[in-house]
């Protein structure tokens, strides 16, 4: 196959294609549970029909949708904690499609399931039941979209409020004031063993929980009026931190570290899922005109790191060198994390990067 003239939309579709060869949308793992990994793939497979209007694309994230989401508006096997509020952003183009009720239930059941998750006393949604007040910088992801969306298309402004909110403070507990960097987790009993005893957050900066950050707040700001008091705020605490990523970003290969400020140790290595991200943001930001295009050449060196990076088998598409999902920890933690190939959460930051490339470059 010569991909001499491929598009980022034409690798972007290899990588749903690829996918859709092995599962069933319905088999989608981990089955059966109502997950973030499923929601962020097909999070990127619904920006890729929306560009390319291949109406296979748009079914299969009606199948998997439809397999989980009753005609009462009842979601199954979800645990209800952050990680299972993401794939909820599937039903708005949904919704909007056929109008089915169903969807607008399931929707405000999510929303209102969020929203009322436990929080720290400083206000930090907990990113787990049994996370005893800490906040996790993948919540912003995980809670953030759908309940932004939610305010728009339904005229509920406390959701706008929510999201600055959660933003901010997770910036003022975990940012880093030398390199403005994000810390992994807070926690504010400061009684977990990788909490710092005077600060709660976190020792390490570990690239696809940052990753999720700035993916979470742009995608926020899509919906959020311009009016807005808070979105100036919230641009730039995404802009801020894509900024102090970028002398982060290897020379050689373009692509950032598991580690993201530890580049000079062997032991640490090149993590495919988090790269995808802050290149996604980047061309994002970038095309929004919230950051300068002088960004362009960051976003770009990343993106031709990550294709030249690419694999290719008899089933399609290779995306390697993600590390599965990930506890917080020391740095021997992350060091230690085993990777993955075409695993969901890879393959859809994947996806997300090509959509945004596909729409700047």
């Amino acid at each position: 196959m010569n991909r001499d003239n491929w598009r980022p939309l034409d690798y972007g579709k290899a990588a749903c294609d690829t996918i859709m060869r092995k599962f069933a949308a319905e088999d989608l793992p981990p089955k059966p549970r109502f997950h973030y990994h499923a929601g962020v793939f097909l999070s990127g497979m619904i920006k890729t029909y929306q560009l390319c209007k291949e109406e296979k694309y748009y079914q299969y994230v009606k199948d998997y949708v439809d397999f989980y989401v009753d005609r009462e508006g009842e979601v199954h096997h979800s645990c209800f904690h952050m990680d299972d509020m993401q794939a909820g952003v599937l039903m708005y183009d949904l919704y909007k499609r056929t109008g089915e009720e169903h969807y607008r239930k399931a929707l405000t059941r999510l929303v209102n399931i969020t929203m009322e998750q436990k929080r720290t006393p400083e206000g930090g949604f907990w990113h787990k039941f049994d996370t005893d007040n800490q906040m996790w910088l993948d919540s912003l992801y995980m809670g953030g979209p759908i309940v932004a969306q939610y305010g728009q298309m339904f005229d509920r402004p406390l959701c706008f409020e929510v999201c600055a909110f959660q933003a901010q403070l997770m910036e003022n507990v975990c940012k880093d004031d030398e390199t403005g960097l994000l810390y992994h987790a807070y926690d504010y009993n400061r009684t977990m063993p990788w909490a710092d005893p005077v600060t709660g957050h976190s020792p390490e900066f570990w690239g696809r929980a940052m990753g999720w950050v700035p993916v979470a707040i742009l995608e926020e700001l899509d919906y959020i009026p311009e009016t807005y008091y808070h979105r100036d705020d919230m641009i730039r605490i995404a802009t801020d931190l894509l900024k102090a990523l970028t002398p982060y970003q290897d020379e050689e290969t373009g692509l950032w570290y598991q580690v993201v400020n530890k580049g000079y140790d062997p032991r640490n290595w090149l993590e495919t899922s988090c790269s995808c991200l802050y290149v996604g943001a980047m061309f994002k930001a970038i095309r929004k005109g919230f950051l300068s295009r002088s960004y362009l050449r960051f976003a770009k060196k990343g993106y031709e790191g990550i294709i030249k990076r690419l694999k290719w088998d008899e089933k399609g598409i290779v995306v390697d060198g993600v590390c599965i999902g990930t506890g917080v920890g020391n740095y021997e933690h992350y060091l230690n994390r085993p990777t993955c190939a075409n695993d969901l959460h890879g393959m859809g930051a994947f996806i997300l990067m090509c959509q945004e490339a596909e729409q700047v470059l």
